[in-house]
């Protein structure tokens, strides 16, 4: 069935923004606003906050409403991470997300239980009404990969964040329902769009977001060769995003080029020698 594309509630470019962090892993929110406005310049309309890219597990509630109101204040639309690992820190979440004013919320599954479907349906009812709701398939972080018959089923969800990595995924989820359908991995982003995604939940948008929305266009405007000649700028720095350091990686890279990426709170450390290597040699 697919979407009416004129009234889509998450569409386009939408970079998973990191939480940037003082020497002494307290808040930079300035560096949060300055990285937001660079992204409003090269075009972004619409961020994610407090996502995996954002660090959410290691933020405190207050922590996390100020880096959900520095990113309002911007005037970009703001689409905030919800997970959690019980229902209830979830539903928590979305009120705090729905108080601030925030457009929407992205929800992994039960991060703690692999739940069966019942469990699931039941899920998703709690965390639904406030908000419009992104449910996130990602197998790594769940242990649960979704099929795209029990994605479709899923109640009162607008559209999915589909990282399992499969762009036969997103054909079937548009043939069979009517969620929009966003890329949840980066390196996967060419076929994600070819295959008809709405959009694309991206962390390599964080240090090229010219590129990213120049992708997508080409896509949109059918002009696929094009796409492909422009994918090689974008690929090696798109695949670190399916590492278990992006976060180090897609700080590295904002530290690399014209922004502020910072430290990441433990249990992530600074990267080695050999993985900053990779990072130089992606940029």
């Amino acid at each position: 069935m697919g979407c009416n594309s004129q009234n889509m509630t998450f569409e386009g470019v939408i970079p998973a923004l990191l939480t940037p962090f003082a020497e002494d892993l307290s808040l930079r929110l300035e560096e949060l606003t300055a990285h937001a406005q660079r992204l409003q310049q090269a075009g972004i309309a619409h961020v994610v906050v407090c996502g995996t890219m954002g660090e959410a597990a290691s933020l405190s509630v207050d922590e996390r409403r100020a880096v959900i109101e520095t990113a309002l204040a911007t005037g970009l639309t703001v689409t905030v991470g919800v997970s959690a690992a019980t229902t209830a820190a979830v539903v928590a979440n979305v009120e705090q997300a729905a108080g601030c004013g925030a457009y929407g919320v992205m929800c992994l599954p039960p991060t703690t239980y692999e739940a069966t479907e019942r469990e699931l349906h039941a899920f998703y009812e709690a965390v639904s009404g406030a908000l419009p709701v992104m449910a996130y398939n990602n197998p790594e972080a769940t242990r649960l990969d979704m099929p795209a018959e029990l994605i479709a089923s899923l109640p009162h969800i607008t559209a999915i964040k589909e990282c399992s990595g499969d762009a036969r995924r997103i054909a079937q989820l548009l043939e069979i329902s009517d969620l929009e359908v966003l890329i949840g991995g980066d390196d996967w982003a060419l076929e994600g769009y070819a295959a008809g995604a709405a959009g694309w939940v991206s962390g390599v948008a964080n240090v090229f977001p010219t590129e990213c929305l120049q992708l997508q266009h080409l896509i949109r405007q059918g002009d696929l060769e094009g796409a492909r000649k422009l994918w090689p700028e974008l690929a090696l720095l798109s695949r670190l995003d399916m590492d278990p350091r992006l976060v180090q990686f897609f700080k590295a890279a904002l530290d690399a080029t014209n922004g502020y990426g910072g430290p990441t709170r433990p249990p992530r450390l600074a990267l080695d020698e050999q993985d900053m290597a990779r990072v130089r040699a992606a940029l």
